[in-house]
C-alpha cells in the first residue's frame, strides 16, 4: 500500500503512487489511449479534450455502468485531471507523471471533500492501479476481494494522522 492522506485547504488529497520501468510517453498512453485504458480501467468514447466529457464503461464494477468524466486539464505527457459525478458525490482526480531516468512515477491524486469514505475509496484505487500494473506487465490481475476489506483498516488509520 502506498496511499497517503494529505490535508488541503478544502478537504484531503488521497495520493497513491506506482513506478514503472518505462518512458513517460508509454505510461501516458496506458492512461489516456482508449484501447490501452480499456485493459485496466474501462473503454471510453467521446472527444477527449479539456472542457469536454467522455463516457467510460466501468468494466470492473457490477453491471459495468457508464460514468461521465469531464476532462478538466490535459497536459501531455505529465498531467490529466478529470471530474465526474455519481450517486456518492463528485469525484475530482488527477494523474501526474514524472520521468526519472528509465522509470516513470505515476502519482494518482483523488481530491476528497471529506476523508470519511477513505476506507472504501483507498482500496478501490489500489485495485485499479494494480490492474494498470498487471495490464502493462501482462500478468494476471488480482480481484477486488484481495483489496477490500483487507486494506480498509490501513486507509481508515490515515484519518487519525
Amino acid at each position: 500500500m502506498s496511499g497517503q492522506l494529505i490535508p488541503t485547504d478544502d478537504g484531503h488529497d488521497l495520493v497513491i503512487t506506482r513506478t514503472f520501468r518505462a518512458g513517460i510517453d508509454d505510461v501516458w498512453a496506458s492512461v489516456t489511449e482508449p484501447e490501452r485504458s480499456a485493459r485496466w480501467f474501462g473503454p471510453w468514447e467521446g472527444d477527449a479534450a479539456p472542457g469536454r466529457t467522455i463516457k467510460v464503461r466501468m468494466v470492473q464494477e457490477e453491471g459495468e455502468p457508464v460514468m461521465d468524466l469531464r476532462i478538466d486539464a490535459c497536459e501531455p505527457p505529465r498531467r490529466l485531471a478529470v471530474s465526474g459525478a455519481e450517486e456518492s458525490g463528485g469525484w475530482r482526480m488527477e494523474v501526474l507523471l514524472t520521468e526519472r531516468g528509465d522509470t516513470t512515477e505515476l502519482r494518482f491524486v483523488h481530491h476528497l471533500d471529506s476523508a470519511d469514505q477513505v476506507g472504501e475509496i483507498g482500496p478501490g484505487w489500489e485495485f485499479y492501479l494494480d490492474l494498470l500494473v498487471a495490464a502493462r506487465e501482462g500478468t494476471a490481475p488480482k480481484t477486488f476481494e484481495d483489496y477490500y476489506p483487507a486494506m480498509k483498516p490501513y486507509y481508515e488509520s490515515l484519518r487519525a494522522d
